[in-house]
């Protein structure tokens, strides 16, 4: 049976949780998981952190390398390296034993960016059924998606106290708990307005868009990509390359490229960290990616 969290005599990992709580600044969601596969490691490392060494660690990462997705080992080396890292700063085994991790290949930007058409987002959008509560509360969420590029998350955590009516401006809790204040588009707040008058569940909860059927609790992540999938089967969208909240999000980045923003200014608003993250929307301009490209080496006569 999966757990969430470790068991209780595992005071190690809950220690380990802890500590990422109060000096890593990453979500609860991650910290759970992290305690989930560093679990699922220790019986190939061992209970006794001073007994690592760096084979052992290279042996175990080499093996489930061989029955795991990159997708999934990347994300397990980071949490054993961080492991790793809180054992060391406990004293509790050899420093620098992080270092030993093999590095999980990644081709950053090999893939080109997972979208649809501004059309076809509109299309999403108007699916809704705003005769009813339900479709009240996702016509909002689908435009906080689609016009700001919000995260799941985003979504998911947006609280009351969060909007700013009189600035028009929407304060955003993202990754690392870093905060940042973008505009509100009009027909997002218009959106908003109509949920909280009209459909959403008179509940005590500081969160914004809540479950339509009681009990009356917050959203998940899950459900808002949910909300996602079923507009996209309304509107008749068979071919999306993906079908969750990030397929808005990456339609809102192409949608601002192709109407000439900046690649700084798509960062600032998906608040990407690094500039080669924003990069990647770059490639879906074949206009501009036509008058930079060079010939092949041998496509010419000499």
């Amino acid at each position: 049976m999966r757990q969430d969290t470790p068991r209780a005599h595992d005071d190690q990992i809950l220690a380990f949780q802890t500590w990422l709580r109060r000096h890593r600044g990453i979500s609860e969601r991650t910290i759970c998981r992290h305690g989930r596969m560093v679990m699922r490691l220790l019986p190939a490392l061992g209970r006794d952190p001073k007994l690592y060494d760096a084979g052992l660690i290279r042996q175990v990462v080499l093996d489930e390398a061989q029955r795991s997705s990159r997708a999934y080992l990347k994300t397990m080396t980071m949490a054993l390296r961080g492991y790793l890292r809180y054992l060391a700063v406990r004293g509790l085994c050899q420093p620098g034993l992080d270092q030993a991790i093999p590095a999980v290949p990644q081709w950053r930007l090999s893939a080109l960016p997972r979208y649809i058409s501004t059309a076809e987002v509109d299309r999403v959008i108007a699916s809704c059924d705003v005769t009813t509560s339900r479709g009240i509360r996702d016509c909002a969420i689908l435009l906080l998606l689609a016009r700001l590029g919000l995260r799941a998350g985003d979504v998911r955590d947006m609280r009351l106290d969060d909007i700013n009516w009189r600035e028009e401006a929407l304060r955003v809790r993202g990754k690392g708990r870093r905060e940042i204040r973008l505009p509100l588009p009009q027909a997002a707040g218009d959106a908003i307005i109509d949920y909280l008058r009209e459909a959403r569940p008179d509940a005590a909860c500081e969160q914004i868009f809540l479950r339509t059927v009681a009990p009356h609790q917050p959203l998940a992540s899950s459900s808002v990509s949910s909300i996602v999938r079923l507009a996209l089967e309304r509107a008749g969208i068979d071919e999306a390359p993906s079908r969750g909240a990030n397929l808005l999000r990456h339609s809102a980045a192409t949608a601002m490229l192709l109407a000439g923003a900046t690649l700084d200014t798509i960062g600032t608003v998906l608040r990407h960290r690094s500039v080669d993250t924003t990069a990647h929307y770059a490639k879906v301009d074949v206009n501009m990616l036509l008058q930079i490209a060079q010939p092949w080496p041998g496509s010419a006569s000499c």
